[in-house]
């Protein structure tokens, strides 16, 4: 069993690396909802770049060892990224900006609920098929 004692950064994230088909178009959909949870510009290459908040940071690339440009969520792999968002509050203001930055909502006819009605939370996708939840405190 790992050290999991108090004040341990064990099993917490350190960094997520989403490889994407056109990092231009991602530095303004990611730099958008990256910027509206806190995350700040991190560093930034000739194929990619990344935003921090906290000890843990997100890279998006353009990587060339890229074997497929088409990104499929419903896949095997990983389906979504859920980040905490804050107050519903910010969740909503996030949600109804989110269209203005080509991010588009999931499951709008459910929402807030969409993942049960305890859980609140907006559920939105990129132009390249990247889904995020963001769930409210």
């Amino acid at each position: 069993m790992a050290d999991a004692s108090v004040g341990s950064s064990v099993g917490s994230l350190h960094h997520l690396e989403i490889w994407v088909p056109h990092l231009e178009r991602a530095l303004v959909e990611w730099g958008w909802l990256l910027a509206e949870l806190g995350y700040a510009p991190f560093q930034r290459w000739a194929k990619g770049c990344s935003w921090k908040l906290g000890s843990a940071y997100i890279v998006v690339e353009q990587s060339p060892d890229l074997t497929s440009t088409i990104h499929r969520r419903t896949d095997a792999g990983m389906n979504h990224v859920a980040f905490h968002g804050g107050s519903r509050d910010n969740v909503d203001r996030i949600r109804e900006l989110a269209v203005d930055s080509d991010w588009f909502e999931l499951y709008a006819d459910k929402y807030p609920h969409a993942g049960g009605p305890e859980h609140y939370a907006a559920f939105l996708i990129n132009s390249d098929g990247y889904e995020v939840e963001l769930v409210a405190e």
